[in-house]
């Protein structure tokens, strides 16, 4: 039985799977291929629970963390609403290939659509070709506000 839900983190299970799912993403080549760290593991769900515009999405498959959305609420001052980010979205390996994903990603569109946002955006990896069949099937496409100008590049510098 697959049940896909928003966690509630002040939940002990909700907690657990998050930080598992996470830790199993990290783990996975497409998330870095190294474990969280240890401070991450023990603050992660204290750090989430201060922050109201972080939804994080569960799916469970007969009982067990199959899948998670870890979204971030932005804004888009184009269209003065607010948007909703995936920030981390996985399936644990065990559950890919049943379609999971597809139901998860409608969790989040359903989030958004509550909240109001203008759109969904996320951010996906050059070689994660399975993730991007996915999303494109689910209707996302690379962004760009007119074509004579590029895609978007997403970039980033640590401090």
């Amino acid at each position: 039985m697959e049940h896909i839900f928003t966690a509630d983190l002040s939940l002990q299970e909700h907690a657990d799977a998050t930080v598992w799912l996470l830790n199993e993403y990290a783990k996975d080549d497409m998330g870095g291929g190294s474990e969280l760290t240890a401070f991450a593991k023990h603050n992660l769900i204290a750090e989430l629970k201060k922050r109201p515009n972080i939804h994080v999405i569960l799916a469970f498959v007969d009982g067990n963390p199959a899948g998670l959305a870890l979204c971030i609420e932005g804004f888009s001052s184009f269209d003065c609403k607010p948007l909703l980010n995936i920030h981390d979205f996985m399936v644990a390996s065990a559950y890919r290939g049943r379609g999971l994903s597809k139901r998860l990603l409608g969790k989040v569109e359903e989030t958004a659509i509550e909240l109001g946002c203008s759109k969904l955006t996320l951010e996906v990896l050059e070689g994660n070709h399975v993730a991007q069949s996915a999303y494109r099937a689910f209707g996302f496409n690379r962004y760009e506000l007119r074509p004579e100008m590029g895609k978007a590049m997403f970039w980033q510098k640590k401090i």
